[in-house]
């Protein structure tokens, strides 16, 4: 079983929802990303998504493309992840760890070796946001053939035909863009989250994580009301943004106590 699924598993045993922080590895810089990592599980993340460093973030919205850039101008790519995965690793073996990326640097690097390499790092699930579920079925089963979960967006123009199609390829959870746009945007409904959320759930029994449009503890608390899980992106990168060398970890650790206590109270 992964930990993925674990996780979820005694969450639901507990009447708990998942935190899923995002930060973009190597941001602010490389030797601060393990820190961070154990600050936010410390204080509340159930499972973390990781973001991949790439020069055209076509998902992203500034907040995190300004993170990319930070992290690129120490040269962190790929291979220097995975090597953040494995330190973490020394420490976590219990907490989730999901990779979020493009295709770019998986091609480079090349589907088998990545699988491997990510494996032995102990990475948990792999999102990539460019690789359509219909041209990946060899990726999804290099992933899976290893305890890997591939985990696939699903926006709000997903039709329910496609839906069906994708989550019969995921595994582990799968991600609700909650919002048309990239990450970061303010034009959350709630409502329209709720109809389709209980729309993908009459189609799958895989835990639903909604993301990309959650920016304060009022609305992960909505949000958490709805899914199974609250990812949170770029109001964690714009807590690193904004920080100091000597206030980061504490600043971090700050916001992700305040987004627990958010999603528990649902």
């Amino acid at each position: 079983m992964s930990r993925i699924k674990t996780t979820f598993d005694h969450l639901k045993q507990q009447g708990k929802k998942a935190l899923i922080p995002y930060i973009t590895a190597g941001d602010p810089h490389p030797d601060q990303t393990v820190k961070l990592l154990h600050a936010m599980v410390a204080n509340g993340a159930d499972m973390i998504e990781l973001g991949v460093p790439f020069s055209d973030p076509m998902a992203d919205g500034p907040v995190i493309q300004r993170a990319s850039e930070r992290a690129l101008v120490h040269h962190v790519g790929l291979s220097r992840v995975l090597e953040i995965v494995r330190e973490f690793r020394q420490q976590d073996n219990v907490t989730p760890i999901i990779l979020m990326g493009y295709a770019n640097p998986v091609e480079a690097m090349g589907q088998e070796k990545f699988s491997d390499r990510a494996k032995a790092a102990g990475v948990d699930g792999v999102l990539t946001v460019d690789y359509p579920p219909e041209e990946c079925k060899e990726f999804t089963a290099l992933l899976q053939a290893r305890g890997i979960d591939p985990i696939f967006l699903l926006s709000p123009t997903t039709e329910p035909a496609r839906v069906e199609v994708i989550v019969n390829q995921a595994s582990g959870f799968v991600y609700y863009v909650s919002l048309k746009g990239v990450t970061g945007a303010k034009n959350l409904d709630i409502e329209e989250v709720a109809q389709k959320v209980a729309e993908i759930r009459t189609l799958t029994d895989l835990p639903v994580g909604v993301g990309f449009g959650v920016r304060d503890a009022a609305t992960a608390t909505a949000v958490a009301a709805i899914g199974d899980a609250v990812v949170v992106g770029s109001r964690m990168v714009q807590a690193v943004e904004q920080s100091n060398d000597q206030n980061l970890v504490d600043n971090v650790a700050a916001l992700m106590k305040e987004l627990r206590i958010a999603v528990d109270a649902a």
